[in-house]
């Protein structure tokens, strides 16, 4: 590979904070969500907190951070088909238990201990977690030692298992999976940070592909209360509309935290910072490039995952789900005004 050009110098900050915006990104394709319950997503918000205090998963400093980040409204809305209270939890604790690792293990401008040196080591710890350790009853101990005195094992390990009580044991091995690909993509940024490496678009949203929301998606059959077999959700055209529903919504990601991320770091990378350095152009010019980018790949996801709905009902159910999941997370990133505020760009 060779080295892009260096990036282009950021926007004025001061400016663009001074002329926040909040809503919805002008532009974007989005379906609007099914509105979140608050009731129910404050009874989720209580068991979450509860539960994640019990096995002492974060210092009490982290209140404020949970209480902004919305867990519980942010469940509701990407899961509105959801039997009852006990799956919309099972599939919270997962979402609790990927942020506790994100950022104590990988994230060092969140400031909660994460580091991009020494990353491996911590996630094949962190995939044992989901993934049990297999070997003499000894050192399987010591292992179950080790896993009970870290928070972000702990998370992981305690929230797979509460949620393989309700799952069948293929869409468990699914999310472990899943959450496997989620390690490699953290890995991949990691190292690019070390080297202080400047994807091109493809190289950065390759990366994407498995450092994004394919976990949370994983899920969508189990908390509605049913499977998608494995052998159809295996066939390569349920993949690919599983890959472009994930790969939008990380993009919507991205554009949310955009001014989140110039502010608290300006070299972290995201979609539009990549698409200024690889196309020599100015970031709110890069920006409207992503939101491009961003449509046409809902457009190929809304045209396809409709092909594949006229097959099968069951098809149609999932695909449904991963539209759901997608629009349920839009309107939590354009509504949390504690974490995103849009650029100065219209």
């Amino acid at each position: 590979m060779t080295t892009s050009l260096p990036l282009p110098g950021p926007p004025n900050l001061a400016s663009t904070l001074r002329a926040r915006r909040t809503g919805a990104i002008p532009g974007l394709t989005y379906r609007p969500a099914v509105p979140a319950d608050p009731e129910k997503a404050a009874e989720l918000d209580r068991r979450l907190e509860t539960w994640a205090r019990g096995l002492d998963l974060f210092p009490a400093a982290w209140g404020g951070d949970f209480a902004g980040f919305q867990f519980g409204r942010a469940v509701v809305l990407q899961h509105p088909g959801a039997v009852d209270l006990e799956r919309l939890t099972a599939a919270g604790k997962l979402l609790l238990a990927e942020n506790i690792v994100d950022n104590c293990y990988c994230e060092e401008d969140e400031g909660k201990g994460g580091s991009h040196r020494g990353l491996g080591g911590r996630l094949i710890f962190a995939q044992s977690a989901l993934d049990p350790f297999h070997s003499t009853p000894e050192l399987e101990e010591e292992w179950r030692q080790g896993v009970q005195t870290d928070g972000p094992l702990r998370s992981y390990h305690f929230a797979i298992q509460d949620y393989a009580l309700l799952a069948t044991p293929s869409q468990t091995d699914r999310i472990v999976h899943d959450l496997a690909r989620l390690h490699l993509g953290y890995l991949a940024e990691a190292a690019w940070a070390e080297i202080r490496y400047k994807p091109r678009v493809w190289e950065y949203l390759v990366m994407r592909q498995f450092n994004n929301f394919r976990p949370c998606l994983s899920i969508v059959d189990a908390v509605d209360g049913y499977e998608l077999p494995e052998q159809v959700y295996a066939r390569p055209e349920i993949q690919r509309v599983t890959a472009l529903a994930c790969n939008a919504t990380t993009i919507v990601n991205d554009l949310y935290s955009f001014t989140r991320e110039l502010a608290s770091d300006p070299d972290h990378l995201n979609l539009p910072q990549v698409v200024a350095a690889d196309e020599r152009c100015g970031l709110k010019a890069a920006y409207l490039k992503s939101v491009e980018i961003h449509n046409r790949i809902m457009d190929a996801f809304d045209e396809e995952s409709a092909a594949l709905s006229a097959t099968s009902p069951l098809v149609a159910r999932y695909t449904e789900g991963l539209a759901a999941w997608v629009s349920g997370n839009h309107e939590w990133h354009a509504t949390n005004t504690h974490r995103y505020h849009l650029p100065n760009y219209w």
